[in-house]
């Protein structure tokens, strides 16, 4: 059974916890190092996030694409944004990135009408 994104959402700060709390600091210090990397500076943050949605679907990673696409539509990215950073992702990734496209679709079609219904 597919997992909603309120259900993905829900796993992935739990799992999260789980590791950060762990007492293993290494874990900290690696998360710490990537929430950073996505945070304004020269880049904003929307413009990082979707620069990982494009290397998230080049390494045909679904869970770091949810999370790319999630955060860059919080971050303000529109559907038309989204749409060609899955393209720049097509571009270099070949035809083996179609089937993380199929997924992104899925992903940004569902956040988006989670926010549409939420109106």
């Amino acid at each position: 059974m597919k997992k909603t994104t309120t259900e993905t959402r829900a796993y992935r700060t739990e799992m999260n916890d789980k590791i950060l709390n762990s007492g293993f600091r290494d874990f900290n210090k690696f998360f710490a190092l990537d929430n950073k990397a996505y945070i304004d500076g020269a880049l904003n943050a929307k413009t990082k996030e979707l620069m990982g949605l494009s290397s998230s679907m080049v390494l045909r990673c679904n869970d770091c694409i949810f999370y790319h696409i999630d955060r860059s539509i919080q971050e303000g990215a529109t559907r038309e944004e989204l749409m060609e950073t899955f393209n720049v992702a097509l571009i270099v990734g070949g035809s083996i990135v179609i089937p993380h496209l199929r997924y992104g679709f899925e992903v940004m079609d569902e956040i988006f009408n989670d926010i549409e219904k939420s109106k």
